[in-house]
């Protein structure tokens, strides 16, 4: 086995590194550098080169900002610099193989923060079980989802389609089949699957999607996306153009764009922030028309979605995330309960049910349960049933239960936790705070399995949902398939959400 594999792109040829039996190619450009002329318009072509260009590093960043504190000892954020930040990561059994299937990875992080460089993100457990692992970054906050109608819009997403087309034209090269991708993402990397899904410019680029703890609920109007647009420009000082904002300094506007997410974050007032005093995302996908034509829950009930199957679902505690991180869950007293539940449009009868359905449950507790569902659980099962009524792909649905509180101090299944175990990398280091200090190598078997039975075969093990049995994918130290499991708490949601 050589000791550097290469293979020649489109754009040139690169050369990557051997680890254990897989071929790692690192940092290759997809869109050139957005920057100067480029700042702030589509993602244009990458200039070919001469020669061979290393591949066996990291690539830079997109410019962002850093998590809130009480994050970043749970998310690792990385930080690389260089104008070449339009990448992807490929990982590959074999680049002399033909035929293998595609995973396509959109990282999560609020459309504010992530990268493909995610020591979590590492693809090489996907690669040794035959599957073309590709990782993506994409431009994030006022870079990629700034929105003034100005006819420019969605740029992140516009990113995220070039890297696919990138795959289309170049995957081969490593192995893999452009015809077999799955293009997988989490949180916001969920949220911007389920919109590619409704892109007309996405359409053909894959095959199959999954979306884990992320679904059709967090699009913005044109109208929400110029408030955030105007306001940002109201910050910075400049008229709300994007020639204005685009001439401030780097570093002064991602400052601003990440302070504008704090103040939504920790002071929601509906009077100035609408809905997204609930959704808390400042920046994310606008339905403009054109990139993104109409919202996807209702492109996906109106039978206009792509008809790819897919792979859905949310992890049992996510909102203990939010609660437990900046430790706020102890202090949720009854009022606050009542009072936050009231704003999800959740009324006292179906806090009782919730608390009825968790004995011994603290106020925080019945809070962090009801807020998942609101953010998380219904928003998975909304976007499946409507997949389902206009018969666009099979759906599979999981839940992802592991693991408990008392193993990563309170966070139990919160949001992003079951990455590791999905990526096989639960042992690195910077993923022990957030699975805790003993990850089990049967969640890994079983989550790891069914991502790749889902790649490879079409099928994660278990039935496909449907309105009737609702059969749902439990995933723990294997996984058990329930039908339509907390029933009665989904029904509580009916008309509401």
């Amino acid at each position: 086995m050589p000791d550097n594999p290469r293979v020649t792109l489109a754009a040139g040829a690169v050369e990557g590194r051997w680890h254990e039996g897989v071929a790692a190619f690192l940092g290759i450009p997809y869109a050139a550098p957005p920057f100067g002329a480029n700042r702030m318009t589509p993602p244009r072509p990458v200039e070919p080169w001469a020669g061979v260009r290393d591949a066996g590093s990291m690539g830079p960043t997109v410019p962002k900002g850093d998590y809130p504190p009480q994050y970043q000892p749970l998310l690792p954020e990385v930080v690389i610099p260089g104008e070449d930040c339009l990448n992807v990561n490929v990982w590959t059994p074999d680049p002399g193989a033909g035929g293998l299937p595609v995973l396509v990875w959109i990282h999560g992080g609020s459309f504010m923060n992530g990268s493909n460089s995610v020591a979590e993100y590492d693809g090489a457990a996907f690669a040794r079980d035959g599957v073309v692992c590709v990782t993506v970054n994409y431009r994030l906050a006022a870079e990629g989802f700034l929105h003034l109608n100005d006819g420019v819009a969605n740029l992140g997403l516009q990113d995220q389609v070039a890297a696919l087309e990138w795959v289309r034209d170049n995957i081969s090269a490593f192995g893999g089949d452009p015809a077999r991708v799955t293009v997988a993402g989490e949180s916001a990397g969920a949220m911007s699957v389920t919109t590619l899904t409704a892109m007309p410019s996405a359409r053909g680029l894959f095959a199959r999607a999954i979306t884990q703890s992320g679904a059709w609920a967090h699009t913005l109007t044109p109208e929400l996306g110029l408030k955030v647009g105007r306001l940002l420009a109201e910050s910075l000082g400049v008229e709300p153009t994007r020639e204005a904002i685009a001439g401030v300094p780097l570093a002064q506007l991602v400052k601003a764009a990440s302070d504008l997410v704090v103040e939504v974050q920790t002071a929601p007032d509906p009077q100035k922030w609408g809905s997204l005093a609930l959704s808390l995302l400042p920046f994310a996908p606008v339905v403009d028309g054109t990139v993104l034509p109409e919202d996807p829950l209702a492109a996906a009930r109106a039978g206009r979605t792509a008809p790819v199957d897919m792979l859905t679902g949310w992890n049992r505690d996510e909102a203990r995330l939010f609660l437990v991180a900046p430790g706020a869950i102890d202090h949720v007293d009854e009022p606050t309960l009542v009072g936050g539940a009231a704003a999800y449009g959740l009324g006292p009868e179906g806090v009782a049910a919730y608390r009825e359905a968790r004995p011994g449950a603290s106020h925080g507790d019945v809070l962090a349960a009801l807020v998942s569902d609101w953010f998380f659980g219904v928003p998975a099962q909304r976007y499946a049933e409507a997949r389902i009524d206009t018969g666009t792909g099979r759906t599979w649905v999981y839940r992802f239960d592991h693991p408990g509180p008392e193993a990563n101090g309170g966070l139990g299944a919160c949001h992003a936790v079951e990455i590791p175990f999905v990526f096989g990398t639960a042992e690195a280091p910077t993923a022990r705070r957030l699975v805790g200090p003993d990850p089990s190598p049967a969640v890994t078997e079983a989550a790891h399995g069914a991502w790749t039975a889902f790649v490879t075969r079409g099928d994660p093990g278990w039935d496909a949902y449907d309105r009737d049995r609702r059969i749902t994918g439990l995933i723990v130290e294997k996984v058990e398939a329930v039908p339509d499991p907390n029933r009665a708490e989904r029904l509580l949601w009916e008309g509401i959400r």
